[in-house]
């Protein structure tokens, strides 16, 4: 049985892992993030463009915002009324403790920007560990719902894992110079192959060593 590690690199050639990001400043990325939370890629990009055409997308200008035109613009990505406040008064907290620039963050030592990370509004762990990823170019390995739900589905964590055990799983058997291609591989391989509903495992290349139970219901007859 192949292990974890080189299923990876077995996916990674059908889905190299190349950046689909478009390029944005640290603030913006870290905006973007809030807005992809529970929501689909394409109502994300949606939400922020609406942002960006209204406002100049910088802590200067969001910070004196009025939340309801914040709210109006990212209508899009979904949970408005929870993401525009925490918009507001994340880019307060950046002008005011970090004079408006994020860049500080590259600077400090990985535990320590994640922990300041995660004391301001609205972001969580993926949230950090994403920006922490893109934008600082640093070792850390974001979970989100695809990554999670073939962590599970390969019994590399039991069903009820939360986001640190599957994190740290990952990070035991990736190494650090692949985390960033390996994170964005393996949400395309969720995406395309590995979905939620309807797994698509007649064509999956690593379907003789999934652990899953239930791959044979989703084989073609």
């Amino acid at each position: 049985m192949n292990s974890i590690a080189t299923r990876i690199d077995i996916i990674l050639e059908l889905f190299p892992g190349e950046r689909w990001y478009v390029p944005l400043t640290p603030f913006e990325r870290l905006v973007s993030t809030i807005l992809s939370q529970n929501t689909s890629r394409e109502a994300t990009i949606q939400g922020f463009e609406n942002l960006r055409k209204r406002f100049e997308v910088v802590p200067q200008v969001l910070a004196q915002a009025e939340v309801v035109e914040i709210k109006e613009c990212i209508k899009p990505s979904g949970l408005y009324n929870i993401k525009a406040p925490r918009i507001k008064q994340l880019a307060r907290i950046i002008l005011e403790e970090y004079g408006g620039d994020l860049n500080y963050l590259a600077t400090l030592p990985l535990d320590a920007a994640r922990e300041r990370l995660l004391q301001m509004p609205g972001i969580g762990y993926k949230t950090a560990d994403v920006f922490l990823s893109i934008v600082c170019g640093r070792q850390s390995f974001p979970v989100d719902t695809h990554i999670d739900r073939i962590a599970k589905r390969w019994k590399m964590v039991v069903d009820n894992a939360g986001y640190e055990q599957i994190r740290l799983a990952y990070q035991a058997v990736i190494p650090p110079g692949k985390r960033q291609a390996a994170h964005l591989g393996l949400i395309e391989f969720g995406r395309q192959i590995c979905k939620a509903k309807r797994p698509r495992c007649g064509v999956c290349p690593v379907y003789h060593e999934c652990e899953w139970a239930s791959k044979r219901e989703h084989m073609p007859a």
